[in-house]
């Protein structure tokens, strides 16, 4: 049991990772099947002394390659896509609720409020589209009136940031690959530390490039 088991394991991990970051995330209803059926012939063949191990895992090498082959056929051909994601359905339009494709997707209007309240609206009349995704959410669009201001709109700055917010130091440690990532040095980094005091790497509990390339530093506090 202990070598089906971790042979079981073992071909699981494999697969998953040959399959993507698509299968392992169930985007659509037919990936999540698929991934469901994935672990239940795994889990026959761990636990399962009735089944052959060959034969179970010839089962899932064969499963995974099915569904990799779908998922090839589906970005070549738009209808077989359809057949297996399905397409994603307007269940608002310009703040009208489609009863047709409630109806046909089986959405409730509770079911349809709980997701909108998901996203901080809690009434129709601010909502101008609402499509039903693929893969069960809600992507919606408000109205006009309802629609935050940009910075654009309020004529705010709109420059680039230089860096993503990335952690430099932690717990006293220097982050050194995130520092070749930023094509930043430790030189750099323990001079933006003395200007705010810090002789020591030792003395940061968390230090952080920000946007716009300041250091943000958070001090070792034992008292916390």
């Amino acid at each position: 049991m202990i070598f089906r088991t971790t042979g079981a394991f073992i071909a699981l991990l494999i697969l998953a990772r040959i399959l993507g970051k698509k299968q392992l995330s169930q985007l659509t209803f037919f990936h999540y099947i698929t991934g469901i059926a994935f672990g239940s012939i795994a889990a026959e063949i761990a636990g399962q002394t009735d089944v052959k191990f060959l034969n179970g895992i010839t089962s899932l090498i064969w499963w995974a390659v099915l569904t990799l082959l779908a998922s090839f056929i589906s970005l070549k051909s738009s209808n077989l896509r359809i057949v297996l994601d399905d397409q994603p359905a307007i269940v608002i339009k310009e703040g009208a609720i489609m009863e047709n494709a409630m109806k046909k997707e089986r959405l409730h209007i509770n079911d349809l409020m709980m997701m909108l309240r998901e996203q901080s609206i809690f009434t129709l009349q601010d909502v101008h589209y609402a499509i039903l995704e693929t893969n069960g959410e809600l992507s919606v669009m408000k109205k006009i009136t309802q629609q935050g201001a940009t910075k654009q709109d309020v004529k705010a700055s709109t420059t680039a940031p230089k860096y993503l917010p990335t952690e430099l130091i932690s717990d006293g440690k220097v982050r050194k690959k995130n520092l070749a990532e930023l094509s930043l040095t430790e030189e750099w980094l323990m001079k933006e530390l003395r200007k705010k005091g810090v002789e020591s790497a030792d003395q940061v509990f968390l230090a952080q490039i920000q946007d716009d390339g300041t250091l943000f530093v958070e001090m070792k506090n034992p008292s916390r």
